[in-house]
């Protein structure tokens, strides 16, 4: 089954990193976020991944081509003009690098790889979030319902530190807490090609007018996601990700 990954945006929100690199390349604990993404997935044995790609695209494809350069240690003979590697390790990943256009939008970018995706059920999601989703559960949920398309929607945390008032009295503090009304997208879809058929155009936001129909004509479903989710919109929400690789207790990693 194949993975599709969204990878092309600007990302503009964390400039200070994209001005030189495409936001999925972005390092948490020495390694891309996408490197991080495509681990999660394989853990659950999906280790087929369409990379869509747009602005600085061609730094991913070279990652992905120099990727055991990138992952184990090397003697660099300059006598012999020789380079050896050392202890490299090899993912059983097959990785398609899919040139998307740099100003495509999300659901242009899907609906110029539907000829790769028309052969069964897909996951799709995008290249600058984690999660500890389980996705075998997601898959389960999206097979039983029947419908064109499933997301995984969560509650994540609050961005600052809430009050509960009693008045003009601080009647409990809470520092991160989580959102307690209403579900976002966590990304993490489930679909099926016919979901393909929503999407117009490059100009298209999947999150709009595709996501929209879909739910109009009943064939959006929920896979309801109680536990971590985080997004890596801005600087801060990438020194938060780094704390947490960094603390040795990631909730994302669940891979050995």
């Amino acid at each position: 089954m194949k993975v599709v990954v969204l990878a092309g945006g600007l990302g503009t929100r964390l400039s200070e990193e994209t001005d030189i690199k495409p936001k999925p390349l972005v390092e948490i604990g020495g390694k891309p976020i996408l490197w991080h993404i495509l681990k999660h997935f394989s853990h659950y044995g999906f280790e087929e991944f369409v990379v869509a790609l747009g602005y600085k695209g061609d730094s991913i494809k070279h990652y992905f081509a120099d990727y055991l350069n990138h992952n184990g240690s090397l003697t660099v003979d300059m006598r012999k003009r020789t380079v050896t590697r050392h202890e490299s390790h090899w993912e059983d990943w097959k990785v398609h690098l899919m040139e998307t256009g740099q100003d495509t939008m999300t659901g242009g970018r899907l609906g110029k790889l539907s000829a790769m995706l028309r052969d069964g059920t897909f996951l799709m999601t995008y290249g600058d979030g984690v999660s500890d989703v389980d996705l075998t559960r997601l898959l389960k949920f999206h097979k039983s319902h029947g419908k064109l398309a499933t997301v995984t929607a969560v509650r994540p945390p609050a961005r600052f530190g809430a009050f509960d008032l009693v008045g003009d009295r601080v009647k409990r503090f809470r520092e991160k807490p989580e959102v307690a009304e209403g579900w976002i997208s966590g990304g993490f879809f489930a679909l099926e090609p016919g979901a393909l058929d929503y999407l117009t155009g490059k100009d298209v936001y999947w999150e709009r007018e595709p996501m929209e129909r879909l739910a109009r004509d009943g064939q959006l479903m929920a896979y309801r996601h109680e536990s971590f989710w985080q997004c890596m919109d801005t600087a801060r929400d990438r020194r938060h990700l780094e704390s947490l690789w960094a603390s040795g207790k990631a909730p994302w990693k669940v891979w050995k």
